[in-house]
């Protein structure tokens, strides 16, 4: 019998999540940028660290690397080619792996823009569900900061490729500011107006907004939408691009414009 797998948001910082895998007593965790708050979770829910899963270089995703280590002696999964001296189990573009502990087989995607290694984590199974760090948000994307644009153009056309219901476990909550930049983008989006009031009311009620699903980025985020006319259309009388320009102009356009909005 397959013990079912949970994932429990564990706040950190202003606004990041660090994601703890378990099964109500072993334990994976995503990107954990401090320490504290994943050891005082583990304590609380009475799990146990079994491995450490990262998906890029960012302080804010494994600073607690070095204190879990100290508690916990697991194998660290990460990006070959991301500089992260603590990973000992390096991983790359169609690596599988077996999480330790778990009953959880995650698949490997390279998906490089934000920096140049970043990988993402894929989970196919009755539930599936993405942990991208910082590629792709709810609503949004990353920056980009070490990429092209076409690099993460390219990314995250892979990720919109997974199916629908795939769950997008990312780590920061910037779903709100990233709606309200949709919506000066595509504003004629039915879905995505739908989207800001459900949203919104779950930040009222303390709730976090992710995980979302492959499905409702597709309808709603305009990174994964840079394809659509109506997109290209606003970029182009706000003076930001040609309307007959090709979609990568249009998306590097469309980052440049979120950097500043």
């Amino acid at each position: 019998m397959t013990t079912p797998l949970h994932v429990l948001a564990v706040p950190a910082f202003n606004d990041n999540y660090l994601w703890l895998i378990h099964d109500g007593r072993h334990a994976a965790v995503v990107d954990p940028g401090d320490a504290g708050p994943v050891l005082a979770a583990l304590e609380r829910h009475g799990l146990s660290l079994h491995a450490i899963l990262l998906t890029h270089h960012h302080a804010d995703h494994i600073g607690g690397v070095p204190q879990l280590l100290q508690h916990y002696a697991v194998p660290v999964f990460g990006p070959c080619g991301d500089g992260i001296a603590a990973v000992t189990e390096p991983l790359a573009e169609g690596d599988t792996i077996q999480v330790p502990g778990l009953e959880l087989m995650l698949t490997v995607l390279d998906v490089p823009g934000h920096t140049k290694g970043h990988i993402a984590y894929v989970h196919q199974g009755a539930t599936p569900m993405l942990f991208c760090g910082d590629t792709l948000f709810a609503g949004g994307c990353g920056r980009i900061f070490e990429g092209t644009p076409e690099q993460m153009a390219a990314s995250l056309d892979k990720l919109a490729a997974l199916p629908p219901g795939t769950r997008v476990y990312c780590a920061h909550e910037y779903t709100l500011s990233n709606l309200r930049f949709a919506a000066a983008v595509e504003p004629d989006n039915v879905a995505l107006y739908e989207r800001i009031d459900a949203e919104t009311a779950k930040r009222e009620r303390g709730e976090p907004t992710v995980p979302s699903t492959i499905g409702l980025e597709r309808a709603t985020n305009p990174f994964l939408r840079y394809r659509e006319r109506a997109i290209a259309r606003t970029l182009a009388q706000a003076g930001k691009v040609a309307l007959d320009a090709p979609p990568l102009a249009v998306f590097t356009a469309l980052r440049q414009w979120k950097n500043t909005f």
